[in-house]
């Protein structure tokens, strides 16, 4: 049996910008995707804590040390400069993973500097 679990948080990061002509996704600095384990062109979900909208899309990296969390295309409309975001990626994992798994959540600023990288060690430890 597989079990949808998350595996990346960044979380409380701020929408630094939205652009409506791109083809489609959310572009997230780089270095940010790194540390919390999110591959370009991984799907993800995200969620805007100002306005309550949920939907899902791809990352794509933006440049390291930018600070960049931008909505691309439709998403574009889904956010403002400015808002609060949580972005999330999950992952399909068996019984016999779940034995050493452990999410990763990375906890930024108000510019999207890395304060806090965390491991839920503890979360799955009825399993």
């Amino acid at each position: 049996m597989q079990r949808t679990l998350l595996l990346a948080k960044i979380h409380n990061c701020t929408l630094t910008g939205a652009n409506i002509n791109y083809v489609g996704s959310i572009s997230i600095d780089q270095i940010l995707m790194d540390k919390v384990g999110i591959l370009p062109y991984e799907q993800v979900q995200v969620v805007n804590v100002t306005n309550g909208q949920r939907f899902i899309t791809y990352a794509i990296p933006a440049p390291a040390h930018s600070g960049a969390i931008e909505l691309n295309g439709a998403a574009a409309r889904l956010g403002i400069t400015g808002d609060r975001l949580i972005i999330m990626a999950y992952g399909q994992l068996s019984l016999e993973e779940l034995k050493n798994y452990s999410p990763t959540v990375v906890i930024v600023d108000d510019r999207n500097q890395i304060l806090e990288v965390r491991r839920y060690d503890d979360l799955l430890s009825t399993t």
